[in-house]
């Protein structure tokens, strides 16, 4: 049936399809339109920003927010799973029982082991989806350092190597794979490596397997850490692997600054939407060291870190660096900012390091906001750091370096305050240092060293840049254009 349209329906049909009077009035009042412009211009700059490290609009996007996990319905004290804390007594069996237990407890919300005081000696065990482990103030794990209770398992994809040796490698003290809605927590309890037989065993080349991490977590989501001390990790200490939606805040992270070698804090590697913030950590490697993979290997898996926000943190490394990218990003690196830091008494304050051979990418990484006390070297961008799996790699597949930024950059007793390392085949470029000021220790030339890099200083920087990058007032107003962005003035010995 068609419908017609009589008069009274033609009328109300016209109430919705015709303007009414005070539409057309509105825009054709110039006053009233010019209002109306201003207004979105305002919402289109509240929306949109621009990057100051490249000059193009991006719509600003915030990090997703991040479901907290539940509490649960469901506690467990580890006595009830015949633990005995008294630091000889061998736990493993207890925790796997346990974490059975709440294995069983998904649909009803998972449940949580309390570790109550005491210390909990155990080999290597493996957590559940919807699980919570609460160390209460005073309870240690302890890690057994005898290395015949720590399984091998297969080197991870991305690196196709054990790390330290080809083949298998050991796994960690606290394990987990393909899991969601995990929380390791408590009232700064502490989960001890007891890392020195393998540092000894390490230094001796008495292993012939990769060292494990003290807490290894693979494949999963909605990961939190939280208020707990994580010390003398065999190996890496905190290594969230492939896994998205982590939360890592109020840590300690503690290793012997000399002799306990690859102790890194904690090294997101092929992570996704990440939150770091508020800990302190002092180890013997890196504090923070962001991966993605190591050559072929990383480039074949093909998984990206990046959304990555590192903030409120103060960070000691006597042997590497505080903050560091790379070196194994053949993934790609992306969405960084690194905000907040007090880095002390340390080797390097903040560093990427990369080289031919890995591929992938460092991009949009921006710093701000940091101090350096005691540094040898402040910002340092590296390009020749030459460490390859075994087998062949790929000389031509080159990393790309570009669009990164340093803001408020202070620091005091600092030698050399920047070393920008660009090559030939891997220059760094769109380049942004913007409000420095470093107290050096050292007042010779080559303390501000720069090679093949393009970018720029804005406004007040110390100790004067080097001639490579651009120079704008603060107003942003061009200065200085360079004319020698490809020169070298790299000098290690100093």
């Amino acid at each position: 049936m068609v419908e017609t349209l009589t008069p009274s329906s033609s009328s109300r049909w016209s109430q919705f399809h015709h303007p009414r009077p005070w539409i057309t009035s509105l825009f054709s009042n110039p006053k009233t339109l010019l209002t109306i412009l201003w207004i979105a211009v305002i919402f289109s700059v509240l929306f949109w920003q621009k990057d100051a490290t490249t000059g193009i609009l991006f719509f600003r996007r915030d990090f997703p927010v991040r479901e907290m996990p539940k509490l649960r319905t469901v506690a467990f004290n580890l006595t009830e799973f015949g633990g005995v804390g008294d630091g000889v007594t061998l736990n493993t069996a207890a925790f796997e029982r346990a974490v059975l237990a709440i294995s069983k407890l998904g649909k009803k919300g998972g449940g949580q082991l309390n570790v109550p005081p005491g210390y909990w000696l155990t080999a290597p065990f493996n957590l559940t989806s919807h699980m919570t482990l609460f160390l209460a103030e005073g309870a240690v794990i302890l890690g057994v350092d005898d290395q015949k209770y720590w399984p091998l398992m297969p080197p991870l994809p991305s690196y196709g190597y054990g790390r330290e040796h080809i083949g298998p490698r050991y796994g960690s003290l606290i394990h987990g794979q393909n899991l969601r809605d995990v929380v390791i927590t408590g009232h700064n309890g502490t989960i001890n490596g007891q890392g020195q037989a393998w540092w000894k065993k390490y230094k001796q080349r008495l292993l012939n397997n990769t060292r494990g991490p003290l807490v290894q977590i693979m494949w999963s989501s909605d990961i939190v850490i939280s208020n707990i001390t994580l010390r003398d990790s065999p190996f890496w200490t905190l290594h969230p692997y492939d896994c998205k939606n982590v939360t890592i805040k109020n840590v300690t992270i503690l290793a012997p600054i000399f002799n306990a070698p690859n102790t890194d804090g904690i090294d997101p590697d092929s992570c996704e939407d990440m939150l770091i913030e508020n800990c302190y950590i002092s180890v013997g490697d890196d504090g923070i060291a962001i991966k993605s993979g190591w050559d072929q290997y990383g480039i074949s898996y093909g998984r990206p870190s990046k959304n990555i926000i590192i903030r409120n943190l103060v960070v000691r490394s006597m042997v590497s660096a505080g903050i560091s990218i790379g070196s194994e990003m053949s993934g790609g690196v992306s969405n960084v900012i690194v905000e907040n830091v007090h880095v002390w008494n340390s080797r390097r304050a903040v560093r990427i390091k990369t080289a031919a051979g890995r591929g992938g990418y460092v991009r949009h990484i921006a710093y701000r906001n940091l101090t350096f006390v005691n540094v040898r070297v402040g910002i340092v961008i590296k390009t020749d750091y030459n460490e390859h799996p075994a087998g062949e790699f790929n000389p031509k597949a080159l990393p790309v370096l570009e669009d990164i930024s340093y803001t408020s950059i202070h620091g005091e007793g600092v030698r050399v305050p920047v070393r920008i390392h660009g090559n030939s085949e891997i220059p760094v470029k769109n380049l942004t240092i913007r409000d420095m000021s470093i107290g050096i220790t050292y007042k010779k030339k080559h303390i501000f060293q720069c090679s093949h890099v393009q970018g720029r200083v804005i406004g007040t920087v110390f100790p004067a840049p080097c001639e490579n990058l651009d120079l704008y007032d603060e107003q942003g107003h061009l200065v200085r254009r360079s004319g020698s962005q490809n020169a070298s003035d790299i000098d290690y010995d100093f």
